[in-house]
Parts: structure tokens; C-alpha cells; sequence
């Protein structure tokens, strides 16, 4: 039987999302904590891979069990041998032919950057202390030539970038609220530290330090990772969502039969989606 859940995970005392030898992952929480109900071990997919020290939103995740549970049952038994730290918040039966990873038309992410000279305790490891202002033009600038399809070969550490870096990106925008700022990017897919490449890269566009065409510039697939930003810290990024095609969550997971869970957002989250 066939499942597919929303997870939100503080991902500060995780090394990321995927299962490795002796250190604590998301993917290893959940595995775990399945296995503990039905005694045997089960594979989790996710529709993205965090890095150590990245939060999730609105993960989704996909897993087959040996018998069908009710989902609200299942909610509850699952939630009950996971840390604190991890939580599934929707659980839904699925079509035998969805997969999380496989089946997802695009991700989003979003990262919080906390702008000024005193940075407030509430949003340690949450979001990033930039005490530079950034200038508004030149970002917008900068984030419309990022949108569309390029490569991000410059945006994705040397040893880690695969054959194809070509990637879709939809959605591009910085906003602000006071001192709080939020990058949203949409794509279809992202290489390994790209999102945070990316912001880095706007880092220095926004200090002045760059202008918008020098990012432009480095989409046209001869720039290389030594040209482009820093890689800016890990715990100002969120794996905030993902789509699917043709259903009501998250715009979809296919064929759905039953669901349970219902994500309510913290006061924080209201006044800054």
C-alpha cells in the first residue's frame, strides 16, 4: 500500500536528508520510526534532498507498508516514535505509481535573511544575519535574468556537479519585510548547494559589489563555481513545497483516497508566507 505524507522538519541537528553511516538524517528519523510499527525495514523517498543543517516546510514523502492503515492512525503511530524535531503533518493514501521524488513537477525553497546590525535571538538558526542593505533594483534585476532555463554549472560545487546542469527555474523574487527578508526560487529541479550559491550570488549584487548582467553572465554555462558567491549558511534555507500534477495538495498528489492531518503555520510563518 502506498503513501505519500507532508513532513516539516528543524533540520539544525540533522546532516541533511539522506541515510549515512552514524550520523542522525531526516530519512533515517522516518525509516526508523516506521520500522518500529511494522517490523520490517521500509524505504522513504523524498521529493528533495537537504543539506545538514536545512529546515523543511513542506517536504513531501512517499513510502510502500506491507498493510493498509487508516491515515489518521497512521499519522499518529508514526509521529509517536519520531523525534521531536520531525513531524508529519499530512498523511494521504496514493496510487501505486506515485513517488515522491519522481512524480513532482517542481520544488520551491525559500531563505530568510535577517538585515541590520543587531540580529534578534528568536531567528538563530533559522535565518541568515546579513548586516548589509541590499539595493532593491539591482536584486530584482538580477533575480528576473535567473528565471528560465540555464546552466547553473557556476552554481554548484566543482566536485559535485553532475553531467547535465541545466535547470528550469519558474519563480525568482526577494522580498522584504523590515528587516526580514525572503528569497523565494521555483524550479524543476537544483543541483547540489545551488539555491545557496544563488544567494550568495545575490549577496554580492545587492552590496553593489557585482552588477545584475555578472549572474546573467554566469547562466551562459562557461562560468565556473570560482567566479560565483559564497555558499551562504544552511540554516536560513527551507524546503518550503512541492507540485504535482492534477490534486488539491500542494497542487496535487494523483488519485488520492484517503488523507489525514491538517498543517496549521505558527504565528510567525502567517506574518511572514
Amino acid at each position: 500500500m502506498n503513501y505519500a505524507a507532508t513532513i516539516s522538519y528543524d533540520g539544525t541537528a540533522f546532516c541533511g536528508w539522506q541515510r549515512q553511516s552514524g550520523v542522525p538524517t531526516v530519512q533515517q528519523s522516518l525509516e526508523e520510526a516506521i520500522g518500529k510499527i511494522f517490523g520490517e525495514p521500509t524505504t522513504v523517498f523524498a521529493a528533495g534532498r537537504t543539506d545538514a543543517g536545512v529546515h523543511g516546510k513542506g517536504q513531501v514523502v512517499s513510502f510502500e507498508l506491507p498493510v493498509g492503515w487508516d491515515p489518521g492512525r497512521l499519522l499518529l503511530a508514526i509521529n509517536y516514535y519520531l523525534p521531536e524535531t520531525v513531524r508529519i503533518m499530512n498523511i494521504y493514501h496514493v496510487s501505486d505509481d506515485f513517488n515522491a521524488r519522481f512524480s513532482a513537477l517542481w520544488r520551491e525553497y525559500r531563505y530568510y535573511i535577517w538585515h541590520g546590525p543587531a540580529f534578534p535571538p528568536y531567528l538563530r538558526e533559522r535565518a541568515w544575519w546579513n548586516r548589509w542593505k541590499w539595493d532593491k533594483e539591482a536584486v530584482g534585476k538580477a533575480c528576473e535574468y535567473v528565471k528560465g532555463t540555464h546552466d547553473f554549472r557556476a552554481f554548484c560545487p566543482i566536485k559535485e556537479c553532475p553531467d547535465n546542469t541545466i535547470r528550469t527555474i519558474y519563480t525568482f523574487r526577494w522580498h522584504q519585510n523590515g528587516q526580514l527578508s525572503i528569497v523565494t526560487i521555483r524550479g524543476n529541479a537544483f543541483l547540489m548547494n545551488m539555491v545557496r550559491i544563488l544567494i550568495g550570488s545575490l549577496d554580492l549584487v545587492g552590496k553593489g559589489k557585482q552588477s545584475p548582467e555578472w549572474i546573467r553572465d554566469l547562466l551562459n554555462g562557461k562560468g565556473s563555481r570560482r567566479e560565483s558567491g559564497m555558499t551562504v549558511p544552511a540554516h536560513g534555507l527551507y524546503f518550503w513545497r512541492v507540485g504535482y500534477d492534477a490534486s488539491p495538495f500542494l497542487n496535487g498528489l494523483p488519485k488520492i483516497k484517503e488523507k489525514a492531518g491538517i498543517f496549521v503555520p505558527s504565528d510567525f510563518w502567517r506574518k511572514h508566507i
